[in-house]
């Protein structure tokens, strides 16, 4: 009976505790459930009362996660619902680029962050002047920029892309050069995969010299080939990860299956068993029939994963829970229901221009673009 209840839309205390417990009964402590199955069940009744939707990304902590989310995933899967799913206020369990994306679509509606911040350590790597400076440097190259990046610099892309299908944006592109932002490690395992040279130049100076180019080489003439450029933005959770921690792994355990995010460095990634984004991984894991796994990406997802699916067995290396979604919690989204905080705003011209670097990629990537409202 447990399983069949919908967490995301009970307002009973008692029902919640029940199915969390049976969900998470191994992972949380009792103690927690009882308290956190009385906040999400307020939650969800002020959900209902305000026609409220929450998203949730993978990262979210357990229970919220498994409690008042009406649709997790990553986030192309986010950006994709943050059009499409009815309801207002959107709440954005996430960081506060994902929330930008959701009021960059959906700019009629009011869009909350549970969290005054909501940072993220690749997105501040780089701004909107960064950008033009980059393009002013190499006139003419198309940029591809990663969705983990915040509004201003959307504005300056011609397409967005996301871990998931970041191999295909750039592929999709008729250009022989193309600017790759901000993640440096994504962009280096692009460019294995595409079998591309790539660059990070400086953007101050008069000319990109000094380059530090991984995989750039110098042609006869002295200049270097390339054909992306890159940028040195790194999250702080994956740029953690080191081959090392995996052939410890492998030694202890020589049956474990790795699966690594795309952000963390190509050595991790090519001494890994797999890698995608965070719906990938979970997919992986749930259609792989390996006794262990070993997941190199934000640790609290490897607990949502192992609720559901308790016969896959998690080793757990993975200590590194990402400080910024950290910050979203049941009590932090029940007072950004009750006090309508913290509204996220995007301004004109950058939401307009940054929408239509996001509906680009959306209609690669699905063929079409997000119903919601055009601006």
């Amino acid at each position: 009976m447990n399983s069949k209840i919908d967490t995301a839309r009970t307002t009973s205390p008692e029902e919640m505790y029940a199915a969390l417990s049976q969900r998470l009964g191994d992972i949380v402590p009792d103690f927690e459930l009882r308290a956190k199955a009385q906040v999400a069940a307020e939650v969800n009744q002020l959900k209902a009362d305000r026609g409220a939707v929450i998203l949730g990304h993978n990262y979210m902590e357990p229970a919220l996660f498994h409690s008042v989310c009406d649709y997790k995933g990553d986030s192309l899967e986010l950006s994709r619902l943050a059009a499409e799913a009815p309801g207002d206020p959107i709440v954005f369990c996430g960081v506060r680029f994902m929330a930008e994306t959701a009021k960059i679509l959906s700019p009629e509606r009011t869009v909350l962050l549970p969290t005054p911040k909501g940072g993220c350590s690749l997105a501040e790597s780089i701004t909107g002047e960064d950008v033009r400076r980059l393009k002013e440097k190499y006139p003419g190259v198309p940029v591809v920029t990663y969705v983990n990046t915040y509004a201003d610099v959307k504005a300056e892309t011609d397409i967005c892309c996301t871990s998931s299908n970041a191999h295909k944006i750039v592929a999709s592109l008729d250009s022989d050069r193309v600017i790759f932002l901000p993640d440096e490690f994504l962009a280096k395992n692009v460019a294995r995969e595409t079998g591309k040279k790539i660059i990070f130049p400086r953007v101050t100076g008069d000319l990109p010299t000094a380059l530090g180019g991984n995989g750039a080489s110098a042609g006869a003439s002295g200049s270097l080939e390339y054909d992306m450029i890159g940028w040195r933005g790194r999250c702080e959770v994956h740029e953690q990860f080191t081959p090392e921690d995996i052939a410890n792994v492998r030694r202890q355990f020589p049956d474990v299956m790795v699966l690594a995010h795309p952000e963390c460095s190509p050595e991790v990634v090519e001494a890994s068993d797999f890698s995608g984004s965070t719906s990938a991984l979970i997919h992986a894991v749930k259609e792989a029939d390996a006794r262990r796994y070993l997941l190199l990406t934000e640790c609290s997802m490897a607990d949502n994963i192992v609720a559901e699916n308790p016969e896959k067995e998690m080793v757990r290396l993975c200590s590194v829970r990402c400080p910024h979604m950290n910050e979203i919690s049941l009590e932090n989204v029940r007072d950004a229901l009750t006090l309508d905080r913290f509204e996220v705003d995007v301004p004109e011209p950058v939401r307009s221009r940054a929408r239509t670097s996001i509906e680009r990629m959306l209609e690669i990537s699905y063929g079409r673009s997000p119903t919601g409202p055009q601006p």
